[in-house]
């Protein structure tokens, strides 16, 4: 019950996660650079590293945001359900214990 629970909250998630990131991101990168759009890959205006680097700033503002929110969500689930719904559910004592491998 609990996984199931953790699943169908963590889709309702997921969205609001892609959304705060794409904020995250057109902030940043507006901040960053004076433009308020990234650039396209297909922009054939823009050079390789603009693009490169535009893609690895997004990358890593979409990972973030989405460990933080998965984390968040699993913990907010064992604390309502009283089981860890991702892996290393069997480990309840290393999760106790702080989880660090």
């Amino acid at each position: 019950m609990g996984k199931l629970f953790y699943r169908a909250v963590g889709m309702g998630v997921s969205v609001l996660g892609g959304i705060v990131a794409s904020a995250i991101f057109k902030r940043v990168w507006r901040e960053a650079t004076d433009e308020d759009e990234a650039p396209s890959a297909t922009d054939a205006r823009r050079t390789w590293s603009e693009v490169l680097i535009a893609a690895a700033l997004q990358g890593a503002i979409f990972a973030v945001v989405k460990a933080v929110l998965d984390r968040g969500t699993a913990t907010a689930a064992r604390e309502l359900t009283g089981t860890w719904p991702g892996e290393g559910a069997d480990g309840d004592e290393a999760a106790e214990a702080g989880g660090a491998k």
